[in-house]
């Protein structure tokens, strides 16, 4: 039954429209009801905005009232926590390549060990971050648009840049 739904979510559910689209929320709670079939853990009242990717499910979770944002994409084994709020086009990637023989060619190195990727509760990630394999993003963080996030941050973290760094902190 899951490949059904994510058959049905791949080659139409995703592409309906979103906001301010006439009808809207309906097609929210249409995306919501196909997702939360498939994926390894859904919360209540979670947003799924249009195109987004994350395989077949299988390691993805996803909190309360948290939103997947238009055109992310999401690979590996990823946890997301409770009221995360995400821009368009974020990318979040739990695996990578192998690539320290020099005698083989990059693509003939196979993948490396997948690290997960752990979002916080109370998190804004802001549009195009990218975000890299064994992160951790503390909780009540902020990362900035752009940001291409390399390293875990503490808490209550306002982060951003290439690669992202402390800009500051909410909480001081």
């Amino acid at each position: 039954m899951k490949n059904i739904y994510l058959l049905a979510y791949y080659s139409i559910i995703q592409f309906l429209p979103m906001q301010p689209f006439p009808g809207y929320k309906f097609f929210y709670k249409l995306r919501y009801f196909f997702v939360k079939r498939v994926i390894k853990k859904c919360g209540k009242n979670v947003i799924i905005k249009n195109k987004c990717y994350f395989g077949d499910g299988s390691r993805l979770t996803i909190g309360n009232r948290s939103q997947l944002g238009q055109n992310a994409r999401l690979g590996g084994l990823i946890s997301i926590g409770d009221d995360v709020l995400m821009g368009p086009d974020v990318i979040m990637m739990a695996t990578s390549h192998s690539f320290n023989r020099i005698d083989i060619p990059i693509n003939q190195q196979g993948a490396e060990e997948e690290k997960p990727i752990v979002i916080g509760d109370d998190v804004w990630i802001g549009t195009r971050v990218i975000i890299l394999p064994n992160v951790k993003i503390g909780s009540h963080s902020i990362i900035a648009a752009g940001a291409i996030v390399t390293k875990s941050c503490e808490p209550y973290s306002i982060i951003g840049g290439i690669p992202a760094k402390l800009l500051k902190r909410r909480n001081s």
